[in-house]
């Protein structure tokens, strides 16, 4: 499923898939997104054909930027969002994502955020795994450092996705 959504965002950016910048910009957008993040970068990259690493690290980049603003940030913006119409429903969906997701984390607290975001699976990445820190009110630089690493260990996973098996398939 992420491979068609990460094909269509990159063919939403048409016009800036004609050039080397434009092309790293979609990735890096594609990174920051939550729901694609680093593993629909990656592969959006791999579509591209852009070179491994410097995606890799374009990618790294986008994942890593909003784990902080998630982290320090989510609670009292959905305190706040709740109040809104409309949007307080969005939120109520988000909190029950990571209600559902808790329990993977819960458990191994620092060691799970690692794994949960480290395993490239559906509904895992550097954006849930933030917000159920959040919500668990989990040490933010521990965190942090947690979700960063697991970051790490999904690109390098993704890699060898995107740009060897399924590479060798796209």
């Amino acid at each position: 499923m992420t491979d068609k959504i990460t094909s269509f965002v990159v063919s939403l950016f048409g016009a800036w898939a004609g050039t080397l910048v434009g092309k790293y910009i979609i990735v890096f957008i594609i990174s920051l997104m939550p729901i694609l993040e680093l593993r629909g970068g990656l592969l959006a990259s791999s579509i591209l054909g852009l070179p491994m690493w410097q995606s890799y690290i374009i990618c790294l980049i986008g994942n890593i930027l909003p784990i902080p603003f998630i982290l320090w940030f989510i609670n009292p913006i959905f305190r706040h969002m709740k109040n809104l119409p409309h949007i307080g429903k969005f939120v109520s969906w988000c909190e029950k994502k990571a209600e559902n997701k808790k329990e993977q984390i819960e458990k191994l607290k620092y060691i799970g955020l690692f794994l949960f975001v480290g395993i490239p699976l559906p509904g895992t990445g550097a954006w849930t795994g933030c917000l159920i820190a959040a919500l668990l009110n989990l040490d933010k630089k521990k965190s942090m450092l947690a979700a960063i690493l697991g970051v790490i260990m999904a690109g390098i996973i993704m890699l060898i996705l995107s740009y060897g098996v399924l590479g060798s398939v796209i």
